[in-house]
């Protein structure tokens, strides 16, 4: 089983993410490389996670696969939440390598929070929507949608 850094990187395009490996003794070789030149055209690449595991290639072709839908092809692009990335890779059995100064724990958390807030700003405002319409070779279509925020707020007071 070999030994090797998962990584991911952000970019200056919102949500376009690089998911990359590397071996042990070439990581920051590695990020200044990228963080410098850039990959695929993408310029401004920024380190966001790297963890040290085993068996890093099996890994990397899982994330690949369970990414799959979200790439850009022919690419280690990604269009991704970067947090939802880094609660995954934080889970890993393994010795985090970057941010030096957080813990797993002390990431998993930030990212979860990034998430929850990334959400918030989202939603659809409180209110009641109707679609009312003929569809073509469907027929009539009526739905009612009614958005109450006070049921997010107490979710998130009880979690």
């Amino acid at each position: 089983m070999k030994r090797g850094i998962i990584y991911v990187m952000t970019s200056v395009v919102p949500g376009l993410i690089k998911i990359g490996k590397t071996d042990l003794n070439n990581f920051e070789k590695r990020m200044w490389g990228l963080e410098r030149h850039g990959y695929a055209n993408v310029a401004g690449l920024k380190r966001e996670f790297a963890i040290e595991v085993d068996d890093y290639d099996e890994k990397e072709r899982l994330l690949d696969e369970i990414f799959s839908k979200s790439r850009v092809p022919n690419t280690e692009l990604f269009a991704l939440d970067i947090d939802l990335v880094i609660q995954l890779l934080s889970s890993f059995e393994g010795q985090q390598i970057y941010p030096e100064l957080e813990t797993k724990e002390e990431v998993f958390k930030k990212s979860t929070t990034g998430r929850i807030e990334k959400q918030d700003i989202n939603l659809i405002p409180d209110g009641v929507y109707t679609l009312d319409r003929n569809v073509k070779d469907f027929g009539k279509v009526k739905v009612t949608l009614e958005v109450i925020e006070k049921i997010l707020d107490e979710f998130n007071h009880e979690s």
